[in-house]
């Protein structure tokens, strides 16, 4: 699945050229030309990044602003395209990088070069990887659950339990890693339950150890799956 973001202009330089650069990094761009269309597709769909041209949309820092209000969007990065405006402003209402005009070729490239690897590490956080893995549930001193994962993430999974589990369950999780790669250890809550076996859980506490473990597996995967494009090639 390709990095996917949202350009919020009305400006056809800006889009042009933001286009190009984008596409050169592998990043599908959706182009919105008004703020409150903008906001709507905010509110309902997620993207790994969003450019709001806060010189050229009406009310383009409120959308910056609302943006970080999002249960959708209120972690990805966003980038702020001024013309003259304090840049500590845009920042102080939730940009994380500030393109200046006139947007060059070269000015584009370098800032979203910059940025490439802070996107993929926010996909990594929300990557959750379709595999089945055997894992031990223990709560109390005398319940064990056999379960299997349906994904896993680096906050939790999705599991099937072959026993009864309640939601707010607070326990020990056991699961190893395909491969003989480890055993990640962590106290874990049931933050779901649907009645029929399927379950969502959070870790709460991880040792580091583990904690190394998992993302070390996660990043393997998620590289395989989504190998990243070089900016390298194009910063220059």
């Amino acid at each position: 699945m390709p990095l996917e973001s949202l350009l919020l202009s009305r400006d056809t330089n800006v889009i042009h050229t933001l286009q190009q650069a984008l596409t050169k990094l592998s990043i599908e761009v959706e182009v919105c030309r008004g703020a409150r269309s903008g906001t709507e597709i905010i509110a309902s769909e997620k993207f790994d990044a969003i450019i709001v041209d806060c010189d050229d949309l009406q009310d383009g820092l409120g959308v910056l602003q609302d943006l970080r209000k999002s249960p959708s969007n209120r972690t990805s990065i966003a980038f702020a395209i001024l013309n003259g405006t304090a840049t500590h402003t845009a920042f102080e209402l939730g940009a994380t990088f500030v393109m200046q005009k006139p947007v060059t070729a070269l000015s584009a490239m370098r800032c979203l070069s910059a940025a490439l690897g802070l996107i993929v590490r926010e996909r990594r956080r929300y990557f959750r990887y379709p595999v089945e893995l055997e894992v031990v549930l223990q709560f109390g001193q005398n319940q064990e659950v056999q379960a299997k994962t349906t994904n896993v993430s680096e906050g939790g999974m999705a599991v099937r339990a072959f026993a009864p589990v309640q939601r707010g369950d607070v326990g020990k999780l056991m699961m190893s890693l395909p491969g003989a790669r480890g055993t990640i250890e962590a106290k874990a809550e049931l933050v779901w339950v649907d009645g029929h076996g399927r379950a969502g859980i959070r870790y709460m506490e991880i040792s580091k150890a583990s904690r190394q473990l998992l993302d070390h597996w996660l990043e393997e995967e998620i590289l395989r799956i989504e190998p990243p494009p070089d900016a390298k090639r194009f910063a220059h």
